[in-house]
């Protein structure tokens, strides 16, 4: 939350109709209408930084997926491999 929106929200807490509300007291009751004015602004934020957001196509959502599963498959092959010559490596050495 901006420097400027908390210390809104705190103006608010700290009054009630006007009036100063006290210590104890202004916990108690300003508590709630506090967390509701950070939890609005908050999603006020949410909603500003999401209209900021460059959103990928359908196209390019199914192109990038095809390219992270072909890439996965490739490296689950490879690093199969690489297991296969490194454990008869491993037992050739180990027979010794």
């Amino acid at each position: 939350m901006a420097v400027a929106d908390a210390e809104k929200v705190e103006k608010i807490a700290r009054t009630e109709g006007g009036r100063a509300v006290g210590g104890a007291l202004m916990n108690s009751v300003g508590w709630l209408p506090r967390k509701i004015a950070e939890g609005r602004a908050f999603l006020a934020e949410v909603r500003g930084e999401l209209k900021k957001v460059s959103w990928p196509s359908r196209k390019e959502v199914y192109s990038t997926t095809l390219v992270v599963i072909a890439t996965s498959i490739f490296f689950g092959f490879y690093l199969w491999g690489l297991d296969l010559v490194f454990s008869r490596v491993l037992s050739l050495v180990l027979k010794r």
